[in-house]
């Protein structure tokens, strides 16, 4: 599970950003601040993965928490939720290595897609092995800058592929289609699909499982 803490000084917004996270499939609320010495506070917990930073805190600015954090060697992924527009602010957000930079107001499919982008780009990164070359670099990049149902194969949606490989990296062996259908209430069929693009991108690796009557079943296991 990706771990996510929700920063927005309004009850109402960061109450509604919590319920959007619940509702992904491979994401789970950390927890909620509504000012920067709160969210500081908050991260001094290692197990966070992701913050949904809003920019206007009442006690400082979402630039300025960011860049106390990188400061203090802190590299927790950030995701920038904000009615601000101002370029000089997305600049200064991206200089600190914010991850994606989410508009206010949005639907919950705006919010899922951005995320389940980010998923998918996590799971790219954690896949890799200590090098890389310049297709897998650029393939990771465009995950995040580009609309990720697009970038997909057709038929394919990115809450779904979210769901599997979280459902996949977490599991403690490797797991079948059947389970992976079973477990996430999805159809064989479309279980299958989903890991054999995973496995064909290099998220995941593809294996025959012996010992069950008639043909070998494959499993699939997190690239470790």
């Amino acid at each position: 599970m990706i771990r996510v803490l929700v920063v927005d000084d309004e009850d109402l917004t960061a109450a509604a950003h919590a319920e959007y996270v619940r509702r992904i499939p491979g994401f789970d609320v950390a927890g909620i601040a509504s000012t920067a010495a709160a969210a500081i506070a908050a991260l001094a917990d290692a197990t966070i993965d992701l913050v949904l930073l809003d920019m206007n805190l009442p006690d400082g600015h979402g630039i300025e928490v960011a860049r106390r954090l990188r400061a203090s060697g802190n590299r927790v992924d950030i995701i920038a939720i904000t009615a601000v527009r101002e370029i000089e602010v997305v600049r200064g957000a991206l200089s600190l290595g914010i991850v994606q930079y989410l508009v206010k107001p949005f639907g919950f499919a705006t919010f899922s897609e951005k995320l389940a982008g980010y998923a998918n780009w996590r799971s790219q990164l954690d896949a890799s092995t200590h090098s890389t070359t310049q297709s897998q670099i650029d393939a990771m990049l465009a995950t995040l800058s580009t609309p990720t149902l697009v970038s997909l194969p057709k038929g394919l949606a990115a809450a779904t592929l979210a769901a599997v490989s979280a459902f996949v990296r977490s599991a403690d062996a490797a797991v079948s289609a059947v389970e992976v259908a079973e477990a996430l209430r999805l159809s064989r069929v479309t279980a299958r699909r989903y890991l054999e693009h995973l496995a064909d991108t290099g998220v995941v690796t593809r294996g025959s499982r012996y010992g069950t009557p008639g043909r070998p079943e494959l499993e699939y296991n997190w690239s470790r």
